[in-house]
């Protein structure tokens, strides 16, 4: 059970330093695009670019990579964060930058897709739902830690601090993997074609447009908290960097919060998380301009964040049970697909309209992703009603 629990937990911190190093550059865009000569907007290329990569190379690197040892891929991946990370700290360059975004952004996806896995199976025996959930649990702690200490370390010490303290994590993590993870051999083994044909059934389609929007819609606005609050809230770094800590913290316990909601029932859960979405960011654009009231919008804004995770992964796995891998690489590629479309989106905004109007985006794809996930709910209705009406008329 001891060992049980290392293992959970130096999963936990792997996921914690992943996050760290995708997301901590959001709250320090602006020094970054400032150090690399270019625009914000361009800047947001380097958020972009990442999920990018992770969308496009998801499944089929995980399909590869589901007859390696598991603790030697995950281990691998540490170490390629690690690198990426000491480039960030080195480099003035925009190209060499981005090229070492989207390098790490590579495997990111299979360490995320092994680690929910493994967790799952160390949980085996005792609580396997809980055991998932301390690893997502390390997700929404990169979030609460990882992401404003690398705002407070660029703003107070200096912006390669930031990103060498990003390389430390990684070093943890792979430490974490080499000394409590047993060797984990593929065992059985799923033909790529039994992984594949999830996909047969058209309805998992709309689980996962509906996934993409709702990313979309997150990081649309999240993906330029900084700028937002700088520009439209009048928030100095220090304030910046306290506001992406308690959006952290905030987002640990609604985590927790719609973990619960989730256990009533899915199909209730998620429209109505995107219905609170659609509210939060009501509330960011109204009180944007307001600086007290802004930070109890934060604070509401993150609670309904935090539920982006939990509920598209809980949405997804219904569809994905045959192929567990497969389906969290499918969760994690499109989720990331819909980062870069709403970070890319979230940046045409800015270009083109005033700041204040972002979070106009976020409703947008917040209400189309509702759209689609009635559609799919009427279609399990109706599927679920066509044998009872056969039976009735034999």
């Amino acid at each position: 059970m001891r060992t049980t629990s290392s293992a959970v937990l130096a999963l936990a911190v792997g996921v914690f330093s992943i996050i760290t190093t995708e997301l901590g550059i959001v709250g320090v865009l602006p020094q970054v695009a400032a150090r690399l000569d270019v625009s914000t907007s361009t800047a947001g290329l380097l958020v972009g670019s990442f999920a990018f990569a992770v969308a496009l190379s998801g499944p089929f690197l995980t399909l590869a990579a589901s007859r390696i040892d598991r603790r030697v891929v995950l281990a691998t991946t540490m170490g390629v964060f690690a690198i990426s990370n000491a480039v960030y700290a080195l480099s003035t360059q925009f190209e060499l930058t981005l090229a070492f975004r989207i390098v790490p952004a590579l495997l990111h996806p299979v360490f995320f897709s092994v680690a929910l896995v493994a967790a799952s199976r160390f949980g085996r025996g005792a609580d396997a739902t809980r055991a998932t959930a301390q690893v997502f649990a390390g997700i929404t702690a990169g979030f609460a830690f990882g992401v404003p200490l690398t705002s407070y370390l660029a703003d107070h010490i200096s912006l390669p601090a930031a990103f060498w303290f990003g390389a430390a994590v990684n070093l943890l993590g792979l430490i974490g993997i080499l000394v409590f993870l047993p060797a984990m051999p593929p065992g059985e083994r799923l033909s790529y074609g039994r992984q594949v044909a999830v996909l047969r059934d058209g309805r998992i389609w709309l689980t996962i447009l509906s996934i993409v929007l709702v990313f979309a819609a997150q990081f649309s606005v999240y993906g330029y908290f900084a700028e937002y609050l700088g520009t439209v809230t009048g928030m100095d770094g220090t304030w910046i960097s306290a506001m992406l800590l308690v959006f952290g913290i905030t987002m640990i316990f609604g985590n927790f919060a719609f973990a619960a909601l989730l256990r009533r029932g899915v199909a209730r859960t998620v429209p109505l998380f995107l219905l609170l979405s659609v509210v939060g960011y009501a509330l960011v654009f109204a009180f944007g301009a307001q600086f007290a009231p802004m930070i109890a919008v934060v604070v509401l804004w993150a609670a309904v964040h935090s539920g982006g995770l939990i509920v598209s992964q809980s949405w997804l796995s219904r569809d994905t049970a045959d192929a567990p891998e497969f389906g969290n690489s499918l969760f994690v590629s499109f989720s990331n697909l819909g980062i870069t479309v709403g970070t890319t989106v979230g940046g045409w905004a800015l270009a083109a309209l005033p700041t204040r109007a972002l979070p106009w985006t976020g409703i947008g794809f917040a209400l189309a992703a509702l759209a689609l996930v009635l559609l799919r709910l009427a279609l399990d209705r109706r599927a679920s009603a066509r044998p009872t009406a056969v039976a009735a008329r034999q």
